[in-house]
């Protein structure tokens, strides 16, 4: 049995979509970010998950708090599960950032365009998968919920996919989905993205159950 990664958006803010907040402090849930990260504790509640681990921005904590609280468990938070650094751009609107030549180039080519003064996708992607590659490695054959922010968890399922980083804004990343990989023993598979609704069948069978007719 392989571990079982739940990457999880963290949920709704009022900059989802507006702004691009990325390492930027103090942004919080909303009303109904706090509702969706409520409601996810209940979807994820017959998953029997060993460890929470988390980015260590605000908006990630809160969402993953009540599932840790739920299932008795510490968030692990990790500076390495945070959001991209875009530098320069933290914290501005999208409608005049779309206008700029460093747009065009990351909406063509965004594997190795630098956001001013911060990261690269590629860069992202690396930091990502190096941690998520370490959680599998600490707990072998064991349920995980990583919660995380919306172009780092693509980058991951782009690398579990096998899918280009030129071509990773393809997968959608909705605030309070869970995606799901199972990694750690023989090849990778992608189980889920993207989801946002029951997830109750996740666990694998008991060894009993896998015989039964």
């Amino acid at each position: 049995m392989p571990t079982l990664l739940l990457l999880v958006r963290h949920a709704l803010t009022d900059t989802a979509g507006k702004r691009l907040t990325g390492w930027n402090r103090g942004v919080h849930l909303n009303d109904r970010g706090r509702e969706q990260a409520a409601l996810l504790a209940e979807r994820l509640s017959p998953v029997p998950i060993r460890a929470v681990y988390s980015s260590s921005l605000e908006r990630c904590m809160e969402t993953a708090r009540p599932l840790a609280a739920a299932k008795r468990l510490d968030v692990r938070a990790l500076d390495s599960l945070r959001d991209v650094d875009y530098g320069e751009w933290s914290g501005r609107s999208l409608g005049p950032l779309r206008r700029t030549k460093l747009w065009a180039k990351l909406a063509a080519t965004p594997a190795d365009a630098r956001f001013p003064g911060g990261e690269t996708l590629r860069e992202v992607q690396d930091r990502m998968v190096g941690e998520v590659s370490a959680i599998v490695e600490r707990h072998p054959r064991s349920i995980v919920a990583v919660f995380s922010h919306a172009d780092p968890i693509k980058l991951v399922l782009a690398h579990y996919l096998g899918v280009h980083i030129d071509l990773f804004s393809r997968i959608v990343c909705s605030p309070g989905s869970v995606s799901a990989v199972a990694a750690g023993e023989g090849s990778p598979h992608v189980l889920r993205v993207n989801d946002t609704g029951g997830l109750s069948d996740l666990p694998p069978p008991h060894p009993r159950e896998r015989g039964a007719r």
